[in-house]
């Protein structure tokens, strides 16, 4: 800083967000609705709770982290709900672990929606600058500093900067310094976190055209409408949002593919332009077309951006190519044939930390009170963001509180795994939470987050009493409904019934339960027998799968138990690892840097085996039958 530059004293507040995206949005209301003075700072007031890619909420496993955020007293379902253009839950043909929730939100109302909540949450003020410096004192978090000098002094402040730190747009050879859709770039801010002792990485993400809905043949596309039969993201509301817009499908093809294939030269992702890490979940279709030779076509969703503009998003056909190979990749693709594009595709690079150097609570572990949330943890899409940004939020708040941290075990919900993930393997690539890296799914499930969190949420301090009410009076009504599915129908009165199904005739009455045992739909009970209308749709399924699935719900449990046996021996701050013996090298520099709280989060570091395992195991009986004989 210049001579010239001079500091003031901007605000004082107890804690401050960093970024007003999807994180920033859910660790300020986390923060502010628990009590605590907070400030948020965003670059821009029109960015905030953007949906630079597309503007879509939920998906697989996604929808899984919606709900759980809803369970938990977030925000981020609500809006959904409130600002949906059409709702569907995916993977209906599969078993319910693996069924999501998606929405197509309408991108200008999901902004609009989360400002006017943020705007009118008491003990939250929305400030438009740009966190320069991290001030720190003594090992502990002491203020932020603006680009124009301003002090904001606090005691914790929750970094959620997206892909703004130095974030870098690319199409074709044309670098320019920007943050997503032309948003300003955060340039300043990385010198103070690498000087603090963050790791910075650099990652990179990408986005597709999107195209004027007046230009497109909708005829040569399949229809996408949504669901009505579903039940909503939030608890707190009790029927599905209205379907307003259709989604279309089509598909890339031979000719889209040799276009790009005859461009790749100029292609940023291979010809060296583009040297940072992408989502290996979400690639662009230059990388789709090289990556999967064999596969004569990939499908394209073309989806509304929202109900007051034209503009429609070309979901699976993200890229970076130059503008006049994109013109004629798009115009290739059937429907597209005379497209106009509104906004080209781009790739954007930025800067983030790597997670080994992050607590559970998503505290950096070298200096107190800075927590880290979203993108800037090295993950990708919207709600692994808000996932993170309500629990740093609430860490934040919890130390401040004086209270004891909230973690969340990676058989308690898809937010456990996401973070263990995060802190205990790291990420070598932008991560994206998908129902595989959940070992205990079953008991995972969307439709009872609430009965897995909201008793949590409302512990910490963060769930309202409308909010459990609501929550309890959906528990009794589950519980009653179990109970009545124990109900009895006569042998005679059962025998025809299940006959259609291709069961013989039973040798006693049978139970309604038992009949869903049997895999008789409960629709298809309640329409014969004329029973149980009364309860509601998402009621009528946490009951159903309940009963359908008891016995690999068992397993499942027994398998958590299990777990939890490793996850409760817990395992000194201070240990020396390398003073172990019997633990391999590697074994030894991992545990080291990442200090496992526990002998199951040991087990799960890479490079740290089972034997290893059993070393620690042995290692702590040895410490505890010392500390007894002492």
């Amino acid at each position: 800083m210049s001579n010239k530059e001079k500091t003031f004293l901007e605000y004082a507040a107890d804690a401050v967000v960093v970024g007003a995206g999807h994180a920033g949005c859910e660790a300020a209301l986390a923060l502010a609705r628990t009590g605590i003075n907070t400030a948020l700072l965003t670059l821009n007031l029109d960015s905030i709770a953007f949906l630079p890619c597309n503007p879509s909420i939920g998906g697989t496993a996604k929808g899984h982290l919606v709900r759980e955020i809803d369970a938990l007293g977030g925000e981020m379902g609500i809006v959904a709900d409130d600002t949906a253009l059409q709702i569907r839950m995916l993977n209906v043909g599969k078993g319910a672990a693996v069924q999501s929730l998606r929405a197509q939100s309408d991108k200008n109302a999901y902004h609009r929606e989360m400002k006017r909540v943020l705007e009118n949450t008491e003990n939250l003020r929305i400030i438009q600058a740009e966190a320069t410096e991290i001030l720190t004192e003594n090992g502990k978090c002491t203020g932020v500093k603006t680009q124009y000098g301003g002090i904001i002094t606090c005691k914790a402040v929750v970094l959620c900067t997206g892909v703004y730190l130095n974030g870098e747009t690319i199409t074709g050879h044309v670098v320019q310094k920007s943050g997503p859709n032309g948003f300003a770039p955060a340039n300043k801010l990385t010198d103070s976190l690498a000087k603090l002792g963050f790791t910075i990485r650099r990652f990179k993400t990408g986005t597709p055209a999107r195209v004027d809905r007046r230009t497109v043949d909708f005829s040569k596309c399949e229809v996408q409408n949504g669901d009505t039969d579903i039940y909503p993201f939030s608890f707190m509301h009790d029927t599905p949002p209205e379907n307003k817009l259709p989604c279309y499908l089509t598909y890339t093809n031979l000719t889209t593919h040799q276009i790009i294939n005859d461009n790749l030269d100029r292609s940023p992702l291979y010809d060296g332009t583009i040297l940072s890490t992408g989502p290996r979940y979400c690639p662009s279709i230059e990388t789709k077309v090289v990556r999967f030779k064999d596969k004569e076509r990939h499908q394209i969703f073309i989806e509304p951006e929202g109900a007051d503009t034209h503009e429609m998003y070309v979901q699976g056909m993200s890229t970076s190519m130059p503008h006049d190979v994109q013109r004629k990749m798009y115009a290739s693709v059937a429907g597209l044939e005379h497209a106009d594009i509104m906004r080209y595709g781009y790739a954007i690079e930025y800067d983030c930390i790597d997670t080994l150097d992050v607590l559970p609570t998503l505290e950096f572990k070298k200096v107190e009170g800075i927590y880290t949330a979203g993108q800037i943890n090295g993950t990708s899409g919207y709600e692994e963001a808000a996932a993170q940004g309500l629990m740093a939020g609430l860490n934040a708040s919890l130390k401040l509180r004086g209270l004891p941290p909230f973690t969340l075990r990676r058989d308690e919900a898809y937010i456990g795994v996401l973070i263990d993930d995060l802190v205990t393997k790291g990420t070598d690539e932008p991560y994206r939470m998908m129902t595989s890296r959940a070992e205990h799914r079953i008991c995972l499930r969307q439709d009872n987050a609430d009965f897995r969190l909201t008793e949590k949420g409302k512990e910490v301090g963060l769930v309202t009493e409308e909010r459990y009410n609501r929550y309890l009076t959906r528990k009794e009504k589950y519980e009653q409904l179990l109970l009545s599915l124990q109900t009895r129908v006569p042998q005679k009165e059962a025998a025809p019934f299940l006959a259609r199904y291709g069961y013989s005739e039973p040798s006693t009455s049978v139970s309604y339960a038992d009949m869903i045992k049997r895999s008789v739909p409960l629709k298809d009970i309640m329409a014969e027998y004329q029973v149980f209308s009364e309860y509601s749709k998402d009621v009528l399924e946490t009951a159903e799968i309940t009963v359908k699935y008891e016995g690999y719900l068992k397993q499942g449990f027994d398998l958590i138990e299990k777990a939890k046996r490793l996850e409760s021996k817990l395992l000194p701050a201070d240990i020396d690892y390398t003073k172990i013996k019997g633990l391999r090298l590697e074994a030894q520099e991992k545990l080291n840097r990442i200090r496992p709280f526990n002998l199951g989060q040991a087990g799960r570091i890479s490079g740290v085996n089972p034997a290893d395992v059993s070393v620690l195991m042995v290692w702590l009986a040895t410490q505890n039958d010392k500390q007894k004989l002492s």
